[in-house]
Formats: structure tokens, sequence, C-alpha cells
């Protein structure tokens, strides 16, 4: 059984940092692709990062560069954000995915952790 589960959300004001972690199971992790995902309230769930399987690249969404890095150790995966901002407010995702997730579906989503940031 396939289990991804995130934790490390929370609230933080404008400016501040989070780091969110997802531990892994269940599943080869060297075969995919590890990332995370975001919904805001009211939006599509988007995209804000990949690591890809040979840990060898990462991918990020506009809104994302510069600010956010993705790290997989083990079968634990990363998201480190800095100059937190009030539009990075959502429910984030961990996902894994046999392709490149930025470009197709995942085939596998955690639970979901929220992040609040206050202006």
């Amino acid at each position: 059984q396939v289990q991804l589960a995130e934790s490390g959300g929370g609230s933080v004001q404008a400016g501040g940092s989070l780091r969110l972690s997802c531990s892994v199971s269940g599943l080869f992790f060297s075969d995919y692709d590890m990332g995370w995902f975001r919904q805001a309230p009211g939006k599509e769930r988007e995209f804000v990062a990949a690591a890809s399987m040979s840990a060898a690249g990462t991918r990020y969404a506009d809104s994302a560069k510069g600010r956010f890095t993705i790290s997989r150790v083990l079968a634990k995966v990363y998201l480190q954000m800095n100059s937190l901002k009030p539009e990075d407010t959502a429910v984030y995702y961990c996902a894994a995915s046999t392709g490149r997730m930025d470009l197709m579906t995942p085939d596998y989503w955690g639970q979901g952790t929220q992040v609040t940031v206050s202006s």
C-alpha cells in the first residue's frame, strides 16, 4: 500500500519560512518523480516543485523559483519555503509520479498539509 504522509505545515507571517516533509512508503522511491502541488481556496491544484527520479534534476513553478527548494533523501521529500507570501497560502500535497509530474497527473497523492501565510 502506497502512503505519502506530509508534515510541517502551519501558520507563519509574510517573509517567514516553513519546511514541509513527506514520508514515502510502499513504492520503490527511485522509480518515481517526487514533488509538491498546492491548492488554494477556490483555485485549481497547481504544480509547485519536483525532483527527478535520478535526483539530478529539479523543476519549479515560476511562483516558487528563487524562494522554494525541493530535495529528496532516502524515502523522504522536503520542500523548504522561504520568503513566504500571503499568496502561498494553500493546502500543499506531496505527490509521486512515474513520469514528469509537471506534465502529467501524478500516480499517488498525500492527504495534504495546510500552509497559511499572514500579511
